[in-house]
């Protein structure tokens, strides 16, 4: 798609107010960028028969369920990963990098990946922060708005 003045005007408007809210996470998700940013809670002692509980960090619960609530949250990002031959975390990055501001969609398909997983799969939000995906995806986000802005 051409990057028309009207069609950037319309994306960043359809966006500007989401990718300022995940904006307000960059810091922390810089500041965690490959730590391990989850747990397990395991009861104590005569409680052999119950299961060890993922515990998290309260700003990535904040931060995922701010996510979930941008129009970035699409249950078909499985087409993105499938179109684009998106298969390990190195593909994410470059998949991030090469993205203009008109595919910005697919940037968010690749967080709105790890939120969903998350949701079954515990260590995938940690993950997503551990890998550098989170914090490279909206850090690329507020560049190409920012750009597109000026």
């Amino acid at each position: 798609m051409a990057e028309t003045k009207e069609s950037v005007r319309a994306m960043i408007a359809k966006y500007g107010k989401d990718i300022e809210e995940l904006c307000r996470y960059l810091p922390w998700l810089e500041s965690k960028k490959g730590q391990d940013v989850g747990g397990k809670y395991e009861p104590g002692e005569g409680k052999a028969n119950t299961i060890s509980v993922p515990t998290y960090d309260s700003n990535l619960l904040a931060f995922v369920k701010k996510v979930q609530k941008t129009g970035f949250y699409r249950k078909n990002y499985v087409y993105t990963y499938s179109r684009n031959h998106i298969r390990t975390a190195e593909d994410e990055h470059r998949m991030i990098d090469k993205c203009s501001l008109m595919e910005i969609e697919t940037i968010g398909d690749i967080v709105t990946s790890y939120v969903m997983k998350g949701m079954t799969k515990a260590y995938m939000w940690t993950e997503g922060v551990k890998n550098g995906v989170f914090f490279h995806a909206v850090s690329r986000m507020k560049e190409l708005v920012d750009f597109w802005s000026a």
